[in-house]
């Protein structure tokens, strides 16, 4: 499969992949736990279709030591038992945020959104909130673009 845009090729994009990258770091480097990153990087990602996503964050959690059951449980969080009271709050509040526009009539309930502040304070629940719509973004450009997955080192982008 090849990509229908290059974004390395584009002097546009270029630019614009400085700031996105730098933004990244930022959200990589806040309070918000690393596994829980990850955790939510996969869900929203699976949820999106975005492949690439999906293969840079399941090596990037590996490489990180996450096991390859929590890995492969994601899609199923609610029914696993591997998964803390915090990181469910997280991978909820992804779920509600990424499909607000599939028909829902409340988009983040305030059920959702207590849980998660009462696991998180108030900069990690900022990180998660920020980490969560960077995805939702870089989803949406490599799934439109049809960048292709597979090939993906950890610590590529980082």
């Amino acid at each position: 499969m090849d990509a229908r845009l290059n974004f390395f090729a584009s002097p546009t994009v270029g630019k614009a992949l400085k700031h996105i990258m730098a933004a990244g770091k930022v959200i990589k480097d806040s309070p918000l736990p690393a596994a829980t990153q990850e955790l939510v990087a996969l869900r929203v990602s699976q949820i999106n279709g975005c492949a690439v996503c999906l293969d840079m964050h399941t090596k990037e959690a590996a490489a990180a030591g996450e096991t390859s059951v929590r890995l492969n449980l994601v899609a199923a969080w609610r029914e696993a038992t591997v998964y803390t009271e915090a990181e469910r709050a997280a991978l909820e509040l992804a779920e509600q945020t990424t499909r607000m526009t599939d028909g829902a009539a409340i988009r983040v309930t305030d059920e959702v959104w207590a849980n998660a502040a009462k696991h998180f304070d108030e900069e990690q629940l900022t990180a998660l909130v920020l980490h969560i719509s960077f995805m939702n973004m870089a989803n949406r450009m490599n799934a439109v673009t049809q960048q292709p997955a597979g090939d993906y080192v950890p610590g590529q982008f980082h």
